[in-house]
């Protein structure tokens, strides 16, 4: 499909070419970072400015929060207990 001359897909296809959610996508398109247009209800992504976007290498999102081992966690508890022992606290 064509608009101006320029090629689009549907955010069906543009989640199957590309491995990001149909949700990933739209708020791209809302951000201004994809190029595309709405058409009713669905957006429709332009092909180059996908090209485009995936031609530049991107740093992966945050991995979360870093869990504590057995380890960590034993040396905390046993400060906090020094700490409460050496104050003369009940």
């Amino acid at each position: 499909m064509t608009k101006d001359d320029r090629s689009y897909i549907t955010t069906p296809q543009a989640e199957a070419r590309t491995g990001y959610s149909k949700t990933y996508l739209t708020r791209l398109l809302r951000n201004g970072t994809l190029e595309g247009f709405r058409l009713g209800r669905d957006w429709l992504i332009f092909t180059d400015s996908l090209d485009a976007y995936f031609a530049v290498p991107h740093k992966p999102g945050p991995k979360g929060p870093r869990k504590k081992s057995a380890e960590d966690h034993s040396s905390v508890v046993k400060s906090d207990l020094t700490r409460t022992s050496s104050s003369g606290e009940c």
